[in-house]
Formats: C-alpha cells, sequence, structure tokens
C-alpha cells in the first residue's frame, strides 16, 4: 500500500553538500547520521556521504551505529552517548569509536574490552560551555589521566579529542572564541598527560562553514549535510548547499462552503467569505507542528494556500479560495527552494513553529513514506 504522504529524499544533494563543506574546510568531514539521518534515512544518506569523500560518521548510540554495521558500512564511525551500562563489547567489536566523557564510562568500556580481548578505540569528549556532556573542571585531568593509563595497559585506544560549539550559528558570538580558547587549553592539559590524539575536532555545520579557528582535523556536519542553511537562509543560501528533502502529499477531500463555516477543531478559524476547503493527509504526528497554526502555507495549484484551523493529529485543512484545484492535485509542504517554485521551505516551516529545522526534519514521522533518489548500494 502506497503512504499518503512521502518525503523524497535527493541523496545527489547529501553529496553535493558533503563536497561543498569539504571544498570550504580543507578538512575531512563526519557526516552526521544520527536520528535515521535527521529523518532522510541513516543508511542511504551515510552511503551517499561518503561516496562524496565524507571520512567519517556520527551518531548518538550504540543501536545506531551497530544498525550501520549491519548494513554493511564499515566506514569509521563515532558513537557519543551511552549509558554506563550499555553494550560496549558489541561496539568495541564492530570497530566503533566510543565518545567518553566520564572516568565511570571509561571504567566500563575498559572492562567491555578486556572481556572481548580489543582495545576499545575511544574519543575523549570535553565540555568547553555547552554544559551537556563532556567532562569539566577537575573532571577533565581525572579522565585523560585515566585514559592514559588504561592506553599504556592496552586497553585503550585514545583516537580523538572533541568538545561541542554552544551558538556557532550566532554571528559574532563572544562566547565562540571563549569556547576554542578552553578546547585548546583541554588539548594541551590531555597532551601534557602523555596523550597524542589523531583527531581533534570541534566544528558542528555553523562553525564548519564560518569559524577557520574551528576546523581542526576534523568537521561534523549535520543540518549542512541535509542542504539547510545553518544561518537561517532559505533555499540555496550562501553556501551553495542544496536541501535534500521534499515533503509531498496530495489532496484526498474538497469542500465548498459558505461564509462563517468552522474550520477544524475549535473552531478557531471561520471562513470570511464562500470558499473550497482541500483536506491533506497530514497532522502532527506526521511531523506538521500545531504551534504554526495561522501561518502556515503549502503550494498548491502553483501558488502558496495557507492551512487553516487546528493542524489534527492525521490531516489539516488548506483554504484555496476559488481555484480549480481536484481530488489527487499534488501538494508540496516544503521543497529545497531555488527549484523554480515558490515552496516553503523547511526552514520557513521551523520559523512558523517557532522552533528549528532540526525538529521538523527529524519530527517527519513514520507513516511518511520515504523515496529515495539517486540511491547507490556499492559504498561501505
Amino acid at each position: 500500500m502506497s503512504a499518503l504522504a512521502k518525503a523524497v529524499v535527493d541523496l545527489g544533494a547529501i553529496a553535493d553538500n558533503v563536497r561543498a563543506v569539504a571544498a570550504t574546510t580543507g578538512t575531512d568531514v563526519m557526516a552526521v547520521v544520527k536520528a535515521d539521518g535527521f529523518g532522510h534515512g541513516a543508511v542511504p544518506v551515510a552511503r551517499a556521504a561518503l561516496n562524496a569523500g565524507a571520512g567519517w560518521l556520527g551518531v548518538t548510540s550504540a543501536a545506531e551505529a551497530l544498525a550501520l554495521r549491519g548494513a554493511g558500512i564499515t566506514a569509521p564511525t563515532l558513537s557519543w552517548l551511552h549509558r554506563p551500562d550499555d553494550d560496549f563489547a558489541a561496539l568495541i567489536s564492530a570497530g566503533v569509536d566510543v565518545g567518553v566523557s566520564t572516568t565511570t564510562h571509561l571504567h566500563a568500556i575498559v572492562d567491555a574490552a578486556h572481556r572481548v580481548g580489543l582495545p576499545a578505540t575511544v574519543q575523549l569528549k570535553v565540555d568547553t560551555g555547552l554544559s551537556r556532556n563532556g567532562a569539566s573542571g577537575d573532571d577533565w585531568p581525572d579522565l585523560v589521566a585515566w585514559a592514559r593509563k588504561y592506553e599504556v595497559e592496552g586497553g585503550v585506544r585514545v583516537r580523538g579529542v572533541w568538545s561541542h560549539l554552544a551558538d556557532a550559528d550566532v554571528p559574532g558570538s563572544p562566547g565562540l572564541p571563549h569556547q576554542v580558547a578552553m578546547f585548546e587549553e583541554a588539548l594541551r592539559v590531555a597532551q601534557h598527560a602523555g596523550l597524542s590524539p589523531d583527531l581533534v575536532h570541534l566544528a558542528n555545520s555553523a562553525a564548519a562553514l564560518s569559524a577557520p579557528r574551528t576546523r581542526f582535523d576534523l568537521c561534523r556536519i549535520g543540518l549542512a549535510l541535509y542542504g539547510v542553511d545553518p544561518f537561517g537562509a532559505d533555499g540555496p543560501g550562501a553556501f551553495g548547499l542544496r536541501p535534500a528533502m521534499t515533503l509531498r502529499t496530495t489532496v484526498i477531500n474538497l469542500k465548498r462552503v459558505p461564509t462563517g463555516t468552522g474550520v477544524s477543531y475549535g473552531p478557531e478559524y471561520v471562513t470570511e467569505r464562500p470558499t473550497t476547503l482541500a483536506l491533506l493527509p497530514l497532522g502532527y504526528a506526521d511531523g506538521l507542528p500545531r504551534a504554526t497554526e495561522g501561518r502556515a502555507e503549502v503550494w498548491l495549484g502553483g501558488r502558496r494556500r495557507p492551512v487553516v484551523g487546528r493542524i489534527a493529529m492525521d490531516q489539516c485543512v488548506v483554504d484555496v479560495g476559488e481555484a480549480p484545484v481536484a481530488i489527487g492535485d499534488p501538494v508540496v509542504v516544503f521543497g529545497p527552494g531555488g527549484d523554480g517554485t515558490a515552496a516553503p521551505t523547511v526552514t520557513e516551516w521551523a520559523r512558523w513553529a517557532g522552533t528549528n529545522p532540526h525538529e521538523i526534519l527529524t519530527g517527519i514521522g513514520a507513516r511518511v513514506g520515504r523515496d529515495h533518489l539517486h540511491e547507490r548500494t556499492d559504498v561501505s
């Protein structure tokens, strides 16, 4: 059975975005494919990124890393968010680098390495001001000292040291140089402890594109990988990124209504004239935020049309006025921009919802089918 809506993913755009970032930064690229590739499909996105020259893949969890390995993808992969009782043995056996932020996790990883009979490859994360994961304060010298001890004993190989930026997408932020300075000091502490990491990385998408001092050996790209400008530009923007996802559906019902007709729950929207209402089979369970009420638009019948009334779990309503719209007509909920239409972009949907594009993309639900264009399966 066909899905009521489709997210069409252009893997050629994914590849072009990897090349664009690599050309800008002059460094290796880590393609971040966590959260099922920001809703685009982790495995096909990973293959497209690797084919375009990305040297690394980044994921959040052991389950995500092992799913890539299960699909036959053997490329270098970093997994960075774990419980202390996670299955580190499986990650070690699969050759996945493990991000480490606490000595508690490090001890557990070494125990798993002893059971497996292989050293664990780890990348130590320092907190430079985001105040989430990563070791900070006195915890960092303690972590690197333990890591060096275990490295000498053969339990681990410390491949990398890394951190994450808090506001690189805010031009001129004073926090960025401060975090860079903290990171460089953390590197000195690690080196003083005897560590010589092969990989040092700090830059996310925004920093990779705009802050050369943050690039080091590797740039981790998430939003830029999927073609969305991290500084909020619509369409291709200044960096030549191409949005990879187009969300499509069709009109499944039409009704002609008089002035004063309430639409959807409440109703909070009442028609001010006789008009035609088009029903779309997409709702908040599929990723359309209710918070966009009164602002959201879609592309239908050659122009933008307003979404009216509350967005429901499974459906929403579009006011098409007097347009000659028919059941079955195609609808673009959001598209890449710069494609010859004025269809909304994912960046606009994020603005309408008061959120970021990441949330819109990762919120596209499982009922929405995924069609991947230009897919290759011969890259691992």
